[in-house]
């Protein structure tokens, strides 16, 4: 097992939304030590209430991410260097690319068609008479879109989630049932496996998957986080089959070996680490989201103090010299009127 510790320190910054955090990184495999210097950025602070979903567009080499909380949506242009605020006032909790334009997007209310500007189009609201309360999402080869539905409410009983199909017709189907929070969604390098996280178990699930008929078959538990190591979140999948777990409450985020070890951990200043993608001109550099609206829940790790230290809201930047991959492309049809 490879585990990165990190030592940040502050170094006061020029621009209030840039700094970087000098790093110490602790390398230990097979018994053997080496130390590297690397640096930890934070790229932009915009105090997100609940930073998520951050998604790299390798064809305009640029980065967008949503404060799902403060429904506020975000980009940010690797060529200038530059970050601004797109869109506010509207709920989005996870989106994918759409190829024919803009955006999947989905929120609390269902599955949305976005033009990138002003044009919102509700594409699913319900499936089989559930109501389509969707959280994290992503597209596969083909130009489907999976995203989890989740009812989770700590102070009452509640129904489960599901995990939810719309194929590029429009069409949405339920193709597994039970989650309690549904988060983190990644596909394998070859795309035989799907990976899916189930928060509040602790839990990442792996399918078997098809992608020419997009069906998933045989959900296993991938990991089980330990209590004490907070909640798997967001997910992603880098070339070499790896995947990479932010885990909140934990502050960190988690590389995991194809067959769940963990393989190294990358410290975060954030104790509620939300999210993660690979981006860059070649996918070798990672943006880390995280929350700064403590959640006070009764799965936080035993003796997690969510009212000491800093929480979170800041969007961060890493470079490991490893490689990511890029994310796939929604094919849904666009249904907006050319007219304003």
């Amino acid at each position: 097992m490879k585990i990165i510790a990190i030592e940040a320190m502050h170094r006061q910054a020029e621009h209030p939304n840039t700094g970087d955090f000098t790093i110490r990184s602790n390398l230990f495999h097979s018994g053997e030590q080496a130390m590297t210097q690397e640096q930890l950025r934070v790229v932009a602070d915009y105090g997100d209430l609940c930073g998520e979903g951050p998604l790299w567009d390798s064809r305009s080499e640029t980065l967008y991410w949503t404060d799902a909380v403060g429904r506020k949506f975000y980009r940010y242009d690797w060529s200038t260097q530059t970050h601004r605020l797109v869109k506010e006032g509207f709920e989005i909790y996870g989106f994918a690319l759409n190829d024919p334009g803009g955006f999947v997007v989905t929120n609390n209310a269902g599955i949305w068609l976005w033009d990138g500007l002003e044009h919102l189009e509700l594409l699913v609201a319900e499936v089989d008479g559930f109501k389509c309360s969707t959280n994290d999402c992503i597209a596969d080869p083909a130009g489907r879109f999976f995203a989890g539905s989740h009812y989770y409410d700590p102070a009452k009983e509640y129904p489960l989630g599901h995990l939810v199909r719309v194929d590029p017709d429009g069409r949405a189907q339920i193709v597994d049932e039970g989650i309690h929070l549904a988060n983190g969604l990644g596909f394998s390098p070859d795309c035989r496996k799907l990976y899916f996280t189930d928060s509040a178990e602790r839990r990442i699930y792996f399918y078997d998957y098809n992608v020419d008929s997009g069906e998933i078959r045989n959900r296993r538990v991938l990991v089980q986080v330990p209590a004490e190591e907070g909640l798997p979140d967001g997910l992603t999948v880098d070339t070499e089959g790896f995947i990479w777990s932010a885990h909140w409450y934990g502050g960190c985020v988690v590389r995991y070996d194809p067959d769940g070890t963990v393989e190294r951990r990358v410290a975060v200043p954030a104790k509620q680490t939300s999210s993660l993608i690979f981006g860059g001109p070649d996918l070798t550099d990672i943006f880390i989201t995280s929350a700064a609206r403590s959640e006070v829940l009764p799965i936080m790790p035993p003796g997690y103090d969510p009212h000491s230290g800093y929480v979170g809201g800041k969007l961060y930047h890493v470079n490991l010299g490893i490689t990511g991959k890029p994310e796939f492309r929604a094919r849904m049809a666009r249904r907006f009127s050319r007219q304003s």
